[in-house]
């Protein structure tokens, strides 16, 4: 006896209500009126769930890209009151910068989630998802050719902010500019130089970035004095200039430990070259250099300390074939009477 039930083999639902109703309408439409819709749900709440799960761990990482390093200088000894409030406002601009990664990440993730979810949802449908696929492989193929280097700045603007390389408002080193950022994208980071020149620099196309304002920086001051001066004294009074400064309450918010003197750096041809060194908050190392240098200039010429003065030995002398002997060369001449002095048989000839 041939088979005449309306439900497909192995169709255990279409069986199930067939039993129940003894409709074999509603047999054949249980799988559109009941496990489809159910099959299209839980791919919604797989959907939802892996979502949510991307969304928690996203809001983690920003939060630890949010703290930045700050915290590693405040754990150790007493930090200036205005160096707190500086360091307080950086960490809020850090936090406003993760939270917009963070949301930016968030809709990315979500994009992706609903597109795997769309396609899955149309094959449970019964269509043929291949071409859609090979559709979108082929047009992510074409994008990432056509427009592979936009998406090497995306990439890298994306590290960038996760990995706070640099903020605006810092000072930083990004190879063919130095300047403040005044603004840091996906693609573009823009900053402004010394001179007032706007620089458009591709983040793809940094690959290295020195910034000069993250946590703490160093006032590094090379001083010539001359050789005839007693080095032992001279860092006694560079020790006292560099302790005076620190002590100044104008600028004892902006050194964060007691100043150091290295002592000699190098010798030069016109001096030996002394290395006092500060530690400053953030920016500040330019301005504490300038007081610095003030400072040292009124010492050393208030104890009589020469600042070396460039030095040079110059020869001059006489030419036989145009200069008969006995005669004085003219470059003799016109230098004694700029000297104020007569010529003597004892000065050197010169040509």
């Amino acid at each position: 006896m041939a088979d005449t039930s309306p439900c497909s083999p192995g169709d255990d639902l279409c069986a199930l209500v067939l039993r129940t109703t003894d409709n074999e309408w509603l047999g054949k439409a249980s799988n559109w009126l009941i496990a489809k819709p159910a099959a299209i749900l839980l791919l919604l709440l797989i959907g939802v769930v892996v979502r949510g799960l991307l969304h928690r761990i996203i809001s983690r990482l920003t939060a630890r890209a949010a703290v930045g390093a700050l915290p590693g200088v405040l754990t150790r000894g007493k930090v200036p009151q205005a160096f707190l409030e500086r360091s307080t406002a950086v960490v809020q601009r850090r936090q406003l910068r993760a939270d917009t990664m963070g949301s930016l990440l968030k809709s990315i993730s979500t994009g992706v989630i609903a597109s795997v979810v769309l396609f899955m949802v149309v094959a449970e449908l019964g269509y043929n998802i291949a071409p859609l696929i090979a559709s979108a492989g082929i047009l992510g193929v074409a994008v990432g050719f056509g427009a592979q280097s936009l998406v090497k700045d995306f990439l890298s603007g994306i590290f960038m902010i996760l990995e706070d390389q640099y903020g605006v408002g810092d000072v930083v080193n990004v190879g063919p500019a130095t300047g403040t950022i005044e603004a840091v994208g996906l693609r573009v980071t823009q900053l402004r130089d010394i001179n007032g020149t706007v620089w458009y620099v591709r983040n793809g196309e940094i690959l290295a970035v020195g910034n000069m304002s993250q946590n703490w920086a160093r006032t590094v001051l090379d001083i010539p004095v001359a050789y005839s001066e007693d080095l032992d004294r001279v860092r006694s009074v560079l020790t006292e200039v560099a302790h005076d400064v620190w002590e100044d309450a104008e600028f004892r918010p902006d050194i964060l430990e007691e100043p150091e003197v290295w002592g000699v750096e190098r010798w030069d041809p016109d001096g030996v070259v002394v290395r006092v060194v500060l530690k400053t908050a953030p920016l500040e190392q330019w301005g504490v250099a300038r007081e610095m240098r003030e400072r040292i200039k009124q010492r050393f010429d208030a104890e009589g300390i020469e600042i070396p003065l460039q030095q040079r030995v110059v020869w001059n002398r006489q030419d036989p074939h145009n200069e008969a002997p006995g005669d004085e060369a003219p470059g003799v001449e016109a230098q004694n009477r700029a000297m104020g002095r007569q010529s003597t048989p004892d000065d050197p000839p010169t040509s």
